[in-house]
């Protein structure tokens, strides 16, 4: 029985055999009679890697802007300039292209780098930009710079003759458009500054302060005085969502050293960021306490803050060495706030609106100074609010004017807004 089995076996194996190798001659012989066949040759290593690196490199985005007195509307559409791409490149106008299509800026072009390099969505500036996307300039961002887009908001950005600074972009179809921050502009800003040195000489006998009406939403527009010019006050609507878009997602580890500083940071500017930056090298995280606008008001005056509460904790919260803000802050640093924040070190700068502190009755960091955890920083810049009211103040008439010539483009977008898709 095993013998036949064996038998069996190889008779079937060698029929498979037969088989295969018949099929197999026919198959070569099939060929042959064809002619030769041409196989598809493989792109050659360096394309292949050329492809790759292109799939891989970052979209990168280019915005400008004169950012003269920086504030959350800036930081707002550079935020989302940056969502449009990998990495964003960011064109800070020069002075002489800026007084020639816009007037005087209130902040020089170094101190608005410094603003600029601050702000956490940006990857990198370029210095002394054009005011307007020039073609020369344009393929100098795409060739140089590898930008992929140019982005802008969707309010008009007009040359001088009337026609758009953007035309090219547009044309050469790598245009991105964003939605403009409502609430706040230069214009907006400085139109306070000028309405308050108003309300201070002509109208001391109104007590209403008019920091109130922006802080509460009052008041579209303000009355000019009959000076003949009147500056439009837009609504800063704050909702959480905003918030929570400028916020960072991570809190303080438990070993971090937690650094703690405060103030008012009205007209967030370059004297804010050095010193912030200052205090946050000092620690792990840095976490700042922002005072309340009555708190503001008691201290420095009732046209003080310019900024309303929610406004100044925007454009902190957008300062890349800012971990955290206490929206709010109690003017005294008191031991239960040390101990729920776990600070570690509270800081103060040698610049700053009031410095009589340590000369008063109550000295709100006399708490951290008693427990030897109290540090005063050197400030890098001789620069506050003060400064740069001053220089709105010195420069009147030329901001009067600039005001003008720019409330009549606002006006203009305001009336013929429509709704735009965008955060």
């Amino acid at each position: 029985m095993e013998a036949a089995t064996g038998t069996g076996c190889s008779a079937r194996t060698l029929a498979a055999c037969v088989i295969g190798g018949i099929v197999l001659g026919a198959s070569v012989l099939a060929l042959h009679l064809a002619g030769p066949v041409s196989v598809p040759s493989l792109p050659p290593l360096d394309a292949v890697r050329r492809r790759l690196r292109r799939r891989r490199r970052p979209v990168r985005v280019y915005m400008d802007g004169c950012f003269d007195m920086m504030h959350y509307g800036h930081c707002n559409a550079l935020r989302q300039a940056r969502a449009l791409g990998d990495e964003l490149i960011v064109g800070v106008i020069s002075d002489e292209e800026i007084k020639a299509n816009k007037g005087p800026p209130v902040t020089p072009l170094y101190e608005r780098m410094i603003m600029v390099r601050a702000v956490k969505w940006v990857d990198d500036i370029i210095p002394d930009a054009p005011y307007a996307i020039t073609e020369e300039f344009m393929n100098k961002l795409f060739n140089e710079y590898n930008i992929d887009y140019i982005i802008h908001g969707d309010d008009p950005c007009l040359l001088p003759d009337g026609t758009d600074a953007y035309a090219l972009a547009k044309k050469a179809g790598r245009y991105k458009q964003i939605k403009r921050t409502e609430g706040v502009s230069t214009t907006d800003i400085v139109g306070r500054m000028l309405l308050c040195v108003r309300e201070r000489s002509s109208d001391a006998h109104n007590h209403s302060s008019l920091q109130r009406q922006f802080s509460s939403g009052h008041g579209q527009k303000v009355d000019d005085g009959g000076s003949g010019s009147g500056t439009r006050v837009s609504h800063f609507l704050p909702t959480s969502r905003r918030i929570v878009q400028f916020s960072n997602s991570r809190g303080p580890g438990p070993d971090s050293r937690i650094v703690y500083i405060d103030g008012a940071f009205d007209l967030f500017h370059a004297g804010h960021v050095e010193i912030l930056r200052l205090a946050r090298e000092l620690g792990d995280f840095l976490l700042v306490g922002i005072h309340t606008d009555q708190t503001i008001s008691s201290t420095r005056g009732r046209h003080r803050p310019i900024m309303n509460l929610h406004e100044r904790s925007l454009s902190v919260l957008a300062c890349r060495y800012v971990d955290e803000v206490i929206i709010g802050a109690p003017w005294d640093v008191s031991k239960d706030m040390i101990t729920t924040f776990n600070i570690s070190l509270v800081v103060h700068g040698t610049i700053a609106e009031n410095m009589d502190y340590a000369k008063e009755d109550s000295n709100p960091y006399a708490v951290p100074m008693a427990m030897g955890i109290y540090h005063r920083l050197e400030s890098p810049l001789d620069i506050t609010t003060s400064t740069i009211i001053r220089r709105i103040v010195a420069n009147h008439e030329a901001y009067q004017k600039r005001n003008e010539k720019k409330e009549a483009s606002e006006k203009k977008y305001y009336e013929g807004k429509s709704f735009v898709n965008g955060e």
